[in-house]
This record gives structure tokens, C-alpha cells and sequence, in this order.
């Protein structure tokens, strides 16, 4: 099996088969990112074909073709926050009250409506990884993975999100 590294070279030469191999290698990683953002399925898959149009496009700025696999899901989670902010403002929030366990027909409680807003109010970097964390269940390692940042980058992330959640959930006396 060929690492990314050699995969971007042939790819380089001219060779899109070798790009093809790039895409199933870590479309699955990519996807996740951008569901971690968008939170619809089908909207995900768009940012997905987005993000390996785009790093095609601009695969000679790689500096490092050894990474191809964090900097794919860099571009995916960059163009999935673009997607929210342009096409979909209140896509965040349906997809985090979403999230919330609760028959479809109820609607969350004032304590989760609480916590909605204030994961809400969370810089987007520790949305995803509190989404990854807590409503889907991925261990840090995957999220690293996921996402391409160090394990110990996910932890102060997570770390600091709670310590924000906390802060906030007790101004509005919702410990």
C-alpha cells in the first residue's frame, strides 16, 4: 500500500487514480468532520466533494504530501463552517438540539435549552470537538484523527469548553 506521500507525488505526475485512492482513504474521516459541523447528512456530503474539489485544485501548495490526510479535513471543516455561516445560519442550532436525547414530538427543557445556547455561544474549533466528544461518543484519539490536531490540543479544547459551559450555565443559576 502507498502512503499518502507517495500518492500526492503521483498524483502530481499526472495520475488521477492515484487521487482517487487519496478520496476513499480518508473520505470517511472527512465526512465526519463535516457533519461534526453542518449536522445533515446530505449537506456534509456536498462539503465533502467541495473539500477534495479544492484540494486537488491547490495540491502543489501542499508542503508537506505526508499530510494530506489532516489538511483535507482542515479544508472540509473550513468549508463547512463557510456553508453554516453563508447558506445555513440556524443549521448549528437544529443540528445541536438535535443532538439533545428527547422524543421528537417534546421540546428540550429549560435546562436544555440552556445548555443549547451556551454550546452555541462556544468558539466553532470547540463546538466540533465537544459535538465529537459528547454527542457522538468519539474517544480524543479519533477526534485528533478527525479533525488533524494534536490529542493534546483536542483535550485543552475539550477542557476548556466545559470550564466555558460551566461558567456560563451558573450565570444563569443552571449548574
Amino acid at each position: 500500500m502507498k502512503s499518502d506521500e507517495q500518492l500526492v507525488a503521483i498524483v502530481m505526475q499526472g495520475n488521477r487514480q492515484a487521487f482517487a485512492t487519496l478520496f476513499q482513504r480518508h473520505e470517511r474521516s472527512v465526512l465526519a468532520v463535516a457533519l461534526a459541523v453542518v449536522g445533515d447528512y446530505h449537506l456534509a456530503q456536498d462539503v465533502v466533494q467541495e473539500a477534495f474539489g479544492t484540494a486537488y485544485v491547490k495540491l502543489g501548495s501542499l508542503r508537506s504530501p505526508g499530510s494530506f490526510g489532516p489538511w483535507v479535513r482542515k479544508i472540509a471543516r473550513h468549508t463547512a463552517v463557510s456553508v453554516v455561516r453563508e447558506q445555513r445560519p440556524s443549521l448549528v442550532c437544529q443540528t445541536m438540539e438535535a443532538c439533545v436525547d428527547r422524543p421528537e414530538d417534546s421540546a428540550p427543557d429549560e435546562a436544555q435549552q440552556a445548555l443549547l445556547k451556551a454550546v452555541l455561544r462556544l468558539p466553532q474549533h470547540e463546538q466540533v470537538v465537544l459535538t465529537l466528544y459528547y454527542f457522538e461518543g468519539h474517544p480524543v484519539q479519533v477526534i485528533s484523527d478527525l479533525t488533524g490536531r494534536p490529542t493534546g490540543t483536542v483535550t485543552m479544547q475539550l477542557s476548556r469548553a466545559r470550564a466555558r459551559l460551566r461558567g456560563w450555565l451558573k450565570e444563569t443559576n443552571h449548574d
